[in-house]
């Protein structure tokens, strides 16, 4: 059972002014359109719903966070966080996927992205989803020059792995590697990025990046996976009922 069993929706922002004030770690998530960012971070989280997947590239252009600490596995999916025991947040960057936004929003999109990977202080760390069938395209590209320069670390998830034979599987990561390994400091020294195989499909790669993720956000990984029941079939019928009143 992974601590990120506890993540629940916090705030969805559309501005940097609007950015949660909280000096705790945070960890964004940031991949093309349809890359499988969505069905990662829910896989990961143990939660069907808790990332929206758009079948519209480009649509969702907001950043969504989700909370860690303050709920426990088990409370009901609407419970939200207590505030003072949250500990960190996981990041939903919108997917980028450009061809079908309009040019305003497009430009307001990008500085969003932009600003945010560069410049915010509690970010701890990038976690880039990539299809494993067609990885480090253009704009996969231009998120790594965005991120580079602040020197925290990027770890890469080859998303659809499944879809590989094992050598293809050895050559993407292969290649990868090789990529990643071209983005050094002022120095010359390798730049803190890593990156492994991921299929939210066959849970290729689960207990890895989980134990990844809980590591760059200052938290206990789970020793492993269990095979849980999804969220849907643990009291079904609770999860229907709306909240009761209160007294």
């Amino acid at each position: 059972m992974s601590i990120l069993w506890q993540a629940r929706f916090f705030t969805t922002v559309n501005r940097l002014p609007d950015l949660p004030k909280y000096q705790v770690p945070e960890l964004a998530f940031a991949g093309r359109s349809n890359a499988g960012k969505s069905t990662a971070i829910n896989l990961l989280c143990n939660q069907k719903k808790l990332a929206f997947a758009s079948k519209t590239p480009g649509r969702t252009q907001h950043i969504n966070y989700f909370s860690i600490g303050g709920a426990h596995v088990g409370q009901h999916r609407r419970d939200i966080a207590r505030s003072e025991e949250i500990r960190a947040f996981v990041v939903d960057l919108p997917g980028y996927g450009y061809a079908e936004v309009a040019g305003t929003a497009k430009h307001h999109w990008q500085q969003l992205l932009g600003r945010y990977v560069q410049v915010r202080e509690p970010l701890v760390g990038l976690v880039l989803i990539m299809d494993a069938r067609r990885p480090f395209t253009e704009l996969d590209l231009e998120m790594l020059e965005w991120f580079a320069p602040t020197g925290k670390p990027i770890h890469c998830l080859l998303s659809k792995a499944d879809k590989l034979h094992r050598n293809e599987q050895s050559d993407a990561i292969r290649l990868a590697k090789t990529v990643l390994a071209s983005y050094v400091d002022e120095h010359g020294q390798p730049l803190p990025f890593s990156v492994q195989l991921f299929s939210a499909l066959k849970r290729i790669g689960l207990d890895e990046a989980d134990r990844k993720i809980c590591s760059l956000l200052q938290l206990e990984a789970s020793p492993d996976h269990e095979e849980p029941p999804s969220p849907e079939e643990k009291n079904p019928g609770e999860r229907e009922m709306p909240p009761g009143p209160k007294h």
